[in-house]
């Protein structure tokens, strides 16, 4: 089995352990610095990620879909982004498909350890 505690995605981040004792422009301050961290780090893999579009327009095209899974946040994110995506883009509901662990009571709901379970 994974060890949960060792992945970076499980780890608190450390520029962020104090927030709740930080003033609202020092609060406001490091959000916007891990806001630019973001940007940097999606710079560094700029070509991966339009590999990434190629592969997904090509499997589009071959009549395959995208399909989001997560859980918590994530798992939301994921959602909104394939119910938006008829509307904006005209695709059909199948085309692109999001699923929450813990089913759709999950969205609007925790439901705690969904994505640690089997």
């Amino acid at each position: 089995m994974i060890d949960l505690t060792k992945l970076v995605t499980e780890t608190r981040n450390p520029n962020t352990m104090d927030l709740d004792q930080m003033t609202p422009l020092e609060l406001v301050s490091v959000m916007n610095q891990e806001d630019l961290n973001v940007v940097a780090g999606v710079k560094e893999v700029l070509p991966q990620v339009a590999q990434a579009i190629e592969w997904a327009v090509s499997s589009l095209e071959a009549g395959g879909r995208i399909v989001y899974f997560g859980a918590g946040t994530s798992g939301r994110l994921g959602v909104l982004d394939a119910v938006e995506c008829p509307p904006t883009f005209g695709v059909s509901p199948d085309v692109v498909v999001g699923l929450i662990a813990g089913g759709e009571k999950a969205f609007v709901r925790a439901v705690e350890g969904a994505e640690d379970s089997l």
